[in-house]
């Protein structure tokens, strides 16, 4: 007797926007980013819009799909294997330009994304931390580190050693990406990126803050 074969297991919602949200960091991008790229809406792929306003699911159309890939220069294959790539998980952060970080209303006094502003957001590789943010960088007064349009990743719940990447807010409002030399109860020592830049040292009692960077898409 002839078995009866097994129906075809349907795609899930969250495997569809998961596998766009891995084509756009393959790429370098944002979802936002993707979407610009692809000819679309900025806000397309956007995770306020993958649910409605009442609750219901929204699927990406086929024709959006299509143009990300074609922006992207990847096929139907690789958009398949982004679906059913269970080894890594993303991770949606909310995305703030560098340039901007620096204001009052983005941040909590523990250096936490808070406030409104934080409108874009980007994918990645988890960083098991539910308060990671993204910044994107503006300039290039940290090359050959980082360039215009590079995006990093800020984790404020991983812990920090000598010669990790951070970014550091002072009391009086400035916020800067380093290199930490060394670090005391009493001063912070941090080594610039550019070196036509010169390294700094602040007093303890300067620091607002201070959250390592985890991941940078260059």
């Amino acid at each position: 007797m002839a078995k009866t074969p097994k129906a075809p297991r349907m795609l899930t919602h969250d495997q569809i926007w998961t596998a766009l949200d891995r084509l756009a960091e393959r790429a370098g991008l944002s979802p936002s980013g993707l979407a610009k790229r692809s000819g679309l809406d900025p806000t397309t792929f956007n995770k306020s819009k993958r649910v409605t306003a009442d609750g219901r699911e929204r699927w990406p159309s086929t024709e959006s799909v299509s143009k990300a890939l074609a922006a992207t220069n990847s096929s139907i294959d690789t958009f398949v294997q982004l679906i059913g790539d269970t080894a890594r998980t993303v991770q949606s952060v909310p995305l703030l330009g560098f340039a901007q970080a620096g204001a009052g209303g983005y941040f909590d006094d523990g250096g936490f994304p808070a406030g409104k502003g934080w409108d874009d957001e980007v994918g990645l590789p988890s960083v098991n931390d539910e308060h990671a943010y993204a910044l994107e960088i503006s300039g290039d007064q940290m090359k050959p580190t980082y360039r215009d349009g590079d995006i990093i990743v800020v984790s404020p719940g991983t812990p920090i050693r000598r010669g990790d990447r951070v970014v550091v807010k002072t009391t009086g409002g400035e916020v800067m990406v380093k290199e930490l030399k060394r670090r005391t109860a009493k001063t912070l020592e941090l080594q610039s990126l550019n070196p036509n830049h010169v390294d700094r040292t602040l007093a303890a009692a300067d620091v607002a803050w201070i959250a390592r960077i985890v991941w940078a898409s260059q």
